[in-house]
């Protein structure tokens, strides 16, 4: 085979590591991303349970970017403080690293499983929760069968002439090699996939172990390089964890990289061969480090908040810069110009709605009066987003405007009204209710509890439907959402029906929070049916649309 051949099978290789790595984060995150975050908030708080809790979630979402992208998110909401979320990262990285070690056992036979019930599951059920189940496990026999061929791919590269000059150089100038290693891994945003690489390769006698040994510690500083790199356009305060992260991983890879060149420890002793010497030692380096993070996460964090706090501009200026990015008076004389000004503003009010719908049900399970101060907030953000768009669409000449232009006017301007009465139930109906059940000591039962959290995970996940279908105008997607609208008129059914039968059998804490548990059913029917409206106009268009429900061919 020739050296293009066996690059080619190797780059395919990896790159179905890659792809089947995204497929097991994101059918967790699909599945059970909103349980997670919701379960994890109140374990994040405690630095023991954080560490634990971060290497779990780690393990579940193979990814440690993604932990440590939604814990900064926690720390910046002020849910959990910045450096128990830091050291929870941190954790998230062990965890890691132990999906790196679970990874090099021989797992040949899981795979064919895996991919077979996977995809029987997948096809078998159009339910979500099953389906992403089946998703998960076609992407973990995937993982296992892109490993079976990295090291198929990577065996002719033993007579190659050219690596062992390669291979002989960076295990001369380490530095080198460590910087070489950060710069693929942030490439790969993957270290899970770049250090099975690396042990793939030294299994076959193509890397030693001390040059392995320093592309892992290369590999862990591009770990938290993804991170903090992916965090840039977050608020400050999110960008704390990701940053502090990397901080410590940097500090803690350069020691490690001096003591390995200095003293040149034996590696026999952490295993007996090249690939168990590495994936043992990035254990232990995570090992290291979050006993190193544990006593210095409070420092790295209040430091980091000082110098993000001495360099952040004022935010009247940076409000301001923003809202004219957006909506810039110089394209008014174009309406497709403006329309597309317009359609990013929208973007902004969709995502300050979903953080509004997203915080809400959390604050259901804890209320705290300065976070319903700052969820009551944002409305008024909304409230000022929708006039600067509805004045802004006024402006636009409807005689340059085209029919399909003017549509679209309306459209946007309809979807806008629908976005802040949204965030009108929310604020006026159930963050009342949310100051009730704090005022009054209330708490659901365990069965009342879970309904209203499945029933708000469906309308959260609806929610990201109907922003996409603005968007896009996707008219699958559209249908899709329609569809849901109709799936969630029965859950809610279901879910009245359930409470009244624990009313009949005389529950107290049903009968005490009734008033609560109803108002919240319908406030979320009403969101839901409000967002399922945004797909009404492309389906229109499409011709699937009847008077007042979907035509019969298209159910």
């Amino acid at each position: 085979m020739t050296g293009s051949a066996v690059l080619v099978h190797l780059a395919g290789a990896i790159a179905l590591l890659l792809w089947a790595t995204r497929m097991v984060r994101t059918g967790v995150e699909r599945a059970y991303g909103d349980v997670l975050r919701r379960k994890l908030r109140h374990t994040f708080r405690n630095p023991l349970l954080a560490v634990i809790a971060g290497a779990g979630l780690a393990i579940c979402l193979q990814s440690a970017t993604a932990v440590s992208l939604l814990v900064g998110s926690f720390a910046g909401s002020g849910i959990v403080p910045a450096a128990t979320g830091l050291v929870a990262v941190l954790g998230a990285d062990l965890g890691s690293a132990l999906v790196v070690k679970l990874l090099s056992f021989n797992l040949s036979a899981v795979a064919p499983l895996a991919l077979f019930f996977g995809t029987a599951i997948f096809l078998a059920t159009e339910r979500r929760a099953w389906q992403q189940l089946g998703r998960i496990l076609v992407g973990v026999g995937l993982l296992i069968l892109s490993l079976q061929l990295i090291g198929s791919a990577s065996e002719p590269l033993r007579e190659s002439e050219i690596l062992p000059v390669i291979v002989g150089y960076l295990s001369e100038d380490p530095i080198t090699a460590f910087f070489l290693a950060a710069i693929g891994t942030w490439l790969f945003h993957s270290s899970v996939a770049f250090i099975l690489l690396v042990a793939a390769l030294a299994m076959r006698g193509l890397v030693p172990a001390e040059l392995g040994i320093v592309l892992v510690l290369g590999a862990n500083l591009g770990g938290g390089l993804i991170a903090a790199m992916l965090s840039r356009t977050m608020p400050a305060p999110s960008r704390t964890v990701p940053l502090g992260n990397l901080v410590i991983r940097a500090i803690g890879a350069v020691i490690a990289l001096l003591a390995l060149t200095l003293f040149d420890p034996p590696m026999e002793m952490i295993g007996s061969t090249p690939a168990l010497q590495i994936v043992h030692t990035h254990i232990l380096f995570n090992v290291f480090l979050v006993l190193l993070g544990m006593p210095f996460a409070g420092l790295v964090t209040r430091s980091l908040e000082s110098l993000q706090a001495y360099a952040a501009p004022p935010p009247s200026a940076a409000l301001e810069d923003r809202e004219a990015s957006a909506l810039d008076p110089d394209a008014l004389g174009s309406p497709s110009r403006a329309l597309a000004n317009v359609t990013r503003a929208v973007v902004g009010v969709c995502e300050t709605v979903e953080v509004m719908l997203k915080n809400i049900m959390e604050l259901y399970d804890d209320p705290e009066r300065e976070q319903i101060d700052a969820l009551a907030s944002l409305d008024d953000r909304v409230d000022r987003k929708h006039a600067a768009i509805k004045l802004y669409l006024a402006r636009i000449p409807p005689e340059a405007m085209n029919e399909e232009e003017e549509q679209r006017t309306a459209e946007l301007l309809d979807a806008c009204v629908k976005l802040e009465q949204v965030g009108d139930i929310i604020v006026r109906n159930m963050l009342v209710h949310v100051r009730k059940k704090l005022d009054r000591g209330l708490t659901f039962t365990p069965e009342g509890w879970r309904e209203l959290s499945n029933l708000h995970a469906s309308v959260l996940a609806n929610a990201r439907l109907a922003f996409n279908v603005l968007i896009t105008r996707d008219p699958a997607t559209a249908l899709q959402l329609v569809r849901e609208k109709d799936r969630l008129r029965d859950l809610e059914r279901i879910t009245s029906q359930s409470h009244f039968e624990r009313l009949r059998k005389g529950a107290k804490k049903s009968l005490e929070t009734s008033s609560l548990h109803l108002d919240t059913i319908r406030d979320l029917k009403q969101i839901n049916s409000l967002l399922a409206s945004l797909a009404y106009p492309v389906l229109e268009e499409e011709g699937v649309l009847g008077t007042t429900r979907l035509l019969p061919a298209t159910v």
